[in-house]
């Protein structure tokens, strides 16, 4: 009698799992990122551990705003901001408005391989401290070209708020009040209506006309929100620039006097412009009987 044969495959080595990923390592000696396990396999959002990983991946000096991160992913702002905030409230990005020795005011963007701290322990735990800036001597002071850099207009998020619906803008409440007659889903509470009415009254300030806000609130919004609709709302009244206010009309000039009509002379049949019919000047003068044509 024959020996049994089995058609099943060898077994794997001892050392290999049997389920599950299998690593294919490669060696790299350039292009690549060294990132924590902590922040490659962090729980939540794969948007965030994305933008992570590529800001990682960025050299010193590169920008890393809203609008440049949607131009390297297919995700909308809306996601990138949620990621960016996630990373900042983690610990892992930092943004510092620091003022220059010239008294002008930058946002730097810190990112950190471990959240609040640098990953080199002979480099400092945190980014350096702005300088401060140094108290003008008297004969500075009096010097007439010295100037003082004024601090940065607030922004619209930084205004203060009405404490109630009743003391906000009345108009700005009208604008967010309808903006639910275009999308049904943009329905605010009282509460939420109140933090965003003094963005749309400085649009409204502006020149905008409410209008033209509506129709910036509500263009080009996503089929399923990921937030309140607040959000998305206070986002675009805060990160999208006020339009040009319209311009001036011009002031009506004079009216112009009316033209008399053109008639035709009844001595030479000559072409002449006169509000009744009758005679040109050159029969007039030839006959100084006839009548003068008005």
């Amino acid at each position: 009698m024959a020996d049994p044969q089995s058609n099943a495959p060898l077994r794997a080595d001892a050392g290999a799992p049997t389920s599950g990923v299998i690593h294919v390592r490669t060696r790299l000696t350039a292009d690549f990122t060294v990132i924590s396990n902590a922040l490659a396999q962090r729980r939540g959002s794969a948007v965030t551990v994305g933008v992570a990983a590529y800001i990682s991946s960025l050299p010193d000096g590169s920008s890393v705003t809203i609008s440049a991160l949607c131009e390297h992913f297919s995700e909308g702002e809306i996601l990138i901001s949620r990621a960016l905030r996630e990373l900042e409230a983690a610990g892992y990005l930092e943004r510092r408005r620091e003022r220059t020795p010239t008294g002008q005011v930058r946002t730097r963007t810190y990112f950190y391989d471990v959240p609040g701290g640098g990953a080199d322990p002979d480099g400092p735990p945190h980014p350096p401290k702005p300088p401060r800036p140094r108290k003008p001597s008297v004969a500075e002071t009096a010097t007439p070209s010295t100037e003082v850099a004024p601090d940065p207009a607030p922004a619209p998020d930084q205004l203060q708020n009405p404490a109630s619906l009743s003391d906000a803008d009345p108009r700005a409440v009208a604008v967010l009040a309808s903006l639910r007659r275009v999308d049904p889903r943009l329905v605010l509470s009282e509460q939420e209506a109140v933090g965003l009415a003094p963005a749309v009254a400085q649009w409204l300030a502006a020149g905008v006309a409410p209008q033209q806000i509506t129709a910036q609130l509500t263009a080009g919004l996503p089929d399923h929100f990921l937030t309140r609709p607040a959000g998305i709302l206070a986002y675009r009244l805060r990160e999208t620039p006020l339009p040009a206010p319209p311009p001036h009309p011009l002031a009506e000039s004079a009216p112009r006097p009316a033209v008399p009509p053109f008639q035709t002379c009844d001595g030479c049949e000559r072409a002449f412009r006169a509000y009744v019919p009758g005679h040109c000047r050159d029969c007039r003068q030839r006959e100084g009987s006839l009548p003068a044509a008005a």
